[in-house]
């Protein structure tokens, strides 16, 4: 009980930190929808960095990463290279064009970027903003139940109040400086996040003997949680890689992340911004890869007779005195609410700038709409999945393959009609479904892939059969 109470007490001391830095950024903000959904675009890259890569990294880090390294042991590595390679690229090649041209079309919202100077607009606003609202909110609800088992497994709470919790903290967070707090927020939390992943994967290797102890202790409970090749890939490993890469560009389809390039105080800064936060999620994935291959060694009845997602809380608790194992929960916990309250923002936008814009400037409503979204966020947390690695990486495709291809198309200013907006979203977003439910082919390759080349695919049709005249005639 008093250990306990000592995690608790360590817990609620972080949270009030976040809660606090998020309270302090409302004293910066301006009473604007600009303010509130871009922070006015006046972020410094160190901001951006962190905040891009709290937010992108989150429950499936801590959770879900952890976990499948867990399950199948080294050849994760690819997961991670792959979408750290995909991931740089996307930073590389399409933000800073979209941190100039959003600010030159007065684009506030991903949405609204995507149906700028298209005749029809209104309809491609609608369509990209229900989109973010399905599958953005079904990921915002992936981070509340991953924080919500980190508190199952530490206090033994119920998995609904866990969810709870989270919902009302994103609430607060979002509620008193709009994007900004959001920022901050992660910024922080990202902070955390790095150096409490590195305390437990050190702790946990030595408890092991060492990086050669724990590879033979793994070589002996499995080869193949030792061998860099992964298994069961009948097409090979690169096209499997090249799945995994795609993945990370897929980036340019999560709205929740897009925005912080559009919120950046200028394109200049993008490539520091970019470098930093690569180098830093890099040194978070890997830990919560050796973290996992750790767990297996030291808690090996988790698999069989536990949930492994749950595999970085256990090992805490089992390794950790009381303080650290607080530290270590906050890390978990902040990770989650850090995306959760990026992504309620995003679909907030999208509910108030994009499917509601006769309201688009009404700054109460803005706030309305958040609490509306958080509320769809709660009841689909509650209703739903448990599977946050599932959860994550299915919403990520169909966001990455509904919304990346056209924005590609706009980001690099090619001409597009409505018709054709349209016919490369639900392309994009039918063909990764249909990979994944229909012909269960993402462990062969992940569904952006066929996802974002379908979208793709449709935009070349439609220039090869009207050419770019025709287009521009039928806008």
């Amino acid at each position: 009980m008093v250990e306990q109470l000592g995690i608790i007490i360590t817990f609620i001391f972080f949270l009030l930190l976040f809660t606090g830095v998020g309270t302090y950024s409302a004293t910066q903000k301006k009473a604007t929808t600009t303010d509130y959904l871009l922070a006015s675009r006046s972020v410094n890259p160190w901001l951006t960095a962190l905040s891009a890569m709290a937010t992108g990294q989150s429950g499936l880090l801590f959770i879900g990463q952890v976990g499948f390294a867990y399950k199948i042991g080294i050849s994760t590595i690819w997961l991670t290279i792959g979408w750290a390679i995909g991931d740089y690229l996307a930073w590389w090649l399409v933000f800073q064009p979209l941190r100039q041209l959003s600010e030159e079309t007065s684009s506030e919202t991903v949405s609204a970027f995507l149906a700028q100077n298209i005749k029809g607009y209104r309809l491609i606003s609608l369509i990209s903003a229900l989109i973010t609202l399905a599958f953005l909110g079904s990921y915002a609800a992936a981070q509340l139940v991953a924080g919500s088992k980190a508190l199952n497994t530490v206090f033994g709470w119920n998995y609904n109040l866990g969810i709870i919790i989270g919902a009302i903290i994103v609430v607060i967070y979002c509620f008193s400086g709009g994007i900004r707090a959001s920022i901050w927020t992660d910024a922080l939390q990202g902070i955390l996040m790095l150096g409490s992943l590195l305390l437990l994967l050190v702790v946990a290797v030595v408890k092991c003997g060492g990086f050669p102890n724990l590879w033979q202790s793994l070589n002996n409970i499995d080869p193949n949680l030792v061998n860099f090749s992964p298994q069961s890939l009948p097409l090979g490993f690169i096209p499997f890689l090249i799945g995994w890469m795609v993945a990370g560009f897929g980036v340019i389809g999560q709205p929740h992340i897009m925005v912080r390039a559009m919120a950046i105080d200028s394109a200049k800064n993008l490539g520091f911004a970019r470098n930093l936060k690569t180098s830093l999620g890099l040194i978070n994935s890997f830990s919560a890869l050796g973290i996992g291959l750790t767990a297996r060694v030291l808690l090996p009845d988790l698999g069989s007779s536990g949930d492994p997602e749950l595999a970085l809380p256990y090992l805490s608790l089992e390794l950790l005195p009381v303080f650290l194992v607080g530290l270590i929960l906050a890390g978990l916990f902040s990770a989650t609410m850090s995306t959760a309250d990026s992504q309620i923002l995003s679909c907030s936008a999208a509910l108030t700038q994009d499917i509601f814009p006769q309201m688009s400037k009404s700054y109460n409503f803005a706030k309305i709409g958040t609490l509306s979204v958080t509320g769809i966020v709660l009841v689909i947390a509650l209703a739903g999945d448990n599977n946050v690695f599932a959860l994550v990486t299915f919403s990520w495709s169909i966001l990455a393959s509904g919304l990346g291809p056209l924005l590609l198309v706009k980001v690099w200013q090619q001409p597009i009609n409505t018709v054709g907006a349209i016919a490369m979203m639900i392309v994009g977003m039918t063909t990764a479904l249909t990979w994944k439910l229909v012909l269960n082919l993402s462990g062969v390759i992940y569904e952006v892939l066929p996802g974002m080349v379908a979208g793709i695919a449709v935009y070349g049709v439609y220039r090869l059969f009207l050419g770019e005249q025709g287009i521009g005639n039928r806008q």
